[in-house]
């Protein structure tokens, strides 16, 4: 019943925003005498943030094709290199450059796209060889696929690092989780560097991650810690309707998760749009086009499967397995002793609301048998978007990590 209504209630908002959209495009029209007089602006400019809030999205798109380096404009061609029911690996390949580091960007399974890290794959174009985690909407995939928990995921990254491979003679091949995956992505390296396995990266950059959950607790933390496991599994957990590939898949919705995070921070986003009804009203696009790109990255949502959230749940958020060295992955302990040879650095935020301070820095202290000069921690004055996006991203996050990769090539 969850996901009908929510169905009901999207096809309803899509024609009052269509509605909205034309009204606001006929008072603004200059052949319009009554855009002149009668506050026609200021309907206009109301009727636009409607029109847009209430747009009905879809996956976005990357749109990087080209990239600059050292002075050359070099254009950038996306492609699938291996595909999986759950999710994609993708490859930004640049046309006409050779050589140089890999990275394998890890995006977030956490309600929105991959397409969330845009401004960190476009940072990081000109000094590496990407790759990126494409995950996909569960609500997209059959049933006769299969299930997909915290395991398969722990799978499919190492399945993509072996795809990625060694490169021992460009720079070696190095892992960059944001968020989220910084669990699996640190089970995944345990997991390698137990096994010697070859394409283990050189170095594992972890940004905001929950790596130990009881250090600083934020909302975030407070809210999957609260309630019993019952608890989600009863009231979070919906099931796909008829009218989706995946009909009849437990999952998570991606418009639950949007939900929750627009609540944390109701006030900022409704100043956000207030200023971009402003801008609007005094005929500054520009500055309106700036609120209504990041709101259409950000609105754009996707499901999870119920096996991987509840599983996240129960082994991140309420157990604290990795940390206190009882996870495992299909019945093997994950060792973070494993790990002798891997850079790690740990990036956070000092205003970041949803992992806090010290969460990911504790996966330092986990590596008991790595030399300190493999382990670096930074802190940088920005909120959690703000780590992998923007220009505290660009001009001082990036940087860091450009040399953390150089330094253990």
């Amino acid at each position: 019943m969850l996901y009908n209504a929510y169905e009901m209630q999207k096809s309803m908002l899509a024609g009052a925003s269509a509605m909205a959209n034309f009204g606001a495009g006929m008072l603004s029209n200059p052949a319009n005498p009554f855009a002149y007089f009668g506050g026609g602006s200021i309907i206009s400019s109301a009727l636009e943030v409607f029109a847009h809030a209430a747009a009905p999205r879809g996956k976005p798109d990357f749109g990087l094709d080209r990239t600059e380096i050292d002075g050359k404009d070099v254009s950038v061609v996306e492609e699938i290199v291996l595909r999986k029911p759950f999710g994609q690996l993708k490859h930004f390949k640049r046309e006409g450059v050779k050589g140089g580091p890999k990275l394998l960007i890890v995006a977030p399974m956490s309600g929105h796209y991959a397409t969330l890290l845009r401004g960190t794959v476009e940072r990081m174009l000109p000094v590496a060889d990407v790759y990126i985690t494409d995950w996909r909407d569960a609500k997209l995939v059959p049933l006769s696929d299969g299930s997909f928990d915290l395991d398969d995921y722990i799978d499919y990254l190492i399945e993509f690092m072996e795809h990625v491979g060694p490169n021992e003679k460009e720079g070696g091949s190095h892992m960059l989780a944001v968020c989220q995956p910084s669990v699996p992505c640190y089970a995944a390296v345990c997991l390698m560097s137990a096994d010697k396995n070859p394409s283990r990266p050189k170095t594992l950059t972890m940004m905001g991650g929950p790596i130990d959950t009881r250090e600083a607790p934020t909302a975030v933390n407070t809210l999957a810690t609260e309630r019993p496991h019952s608890w989600f599994e009863n009231n979070v957990i919906a099931t796909i309707p008829a009218t989706y590939p995946g009909a009849g898949r437990r999952v998570y919705p991606g418009f639950l998760q949007l939900s929750g995070f627009m609540t944390m921070n109701l006030g900022n986003h409704m100043m956000s749009h207030y200023e971009m009804f402003k801008h609007l009203v005094q005929g500054d696009d520009d500055s309106a086009n700036q609120t209504k790109d990041f709101y259409e990255e950000y609105r754009s949502v996707c499901d999870m499967t119920a096996e991987f959230y509840l599983q996240t749940i129960d082994v991140v958020f309420q157990d604290h397995s990795l940390p206190k060295g009882t996870m495992t992955h299909r019945g093997r302990l994950v060792d973070p002793a494993a790990i002798t040879d891997i850079g790690i650095l740990a990036i956070e935020g000092q205003r970041d609301d949803i992992s806090g301070l010290g969460q990911t820095k504790a996966a330092l202290k986990l590596a008991t048998k790595l030399p300190e000069a493999k382990k670096k921690y930074v802190v940088a004055d920005a909120g959690h978007y703000g780590i992998f996006n923007g220009s505290k991203w660009r001009n001082q996050i990036a940087p860091e990590l450009e040399e953390w990769m150089k330094t253990n090539a």
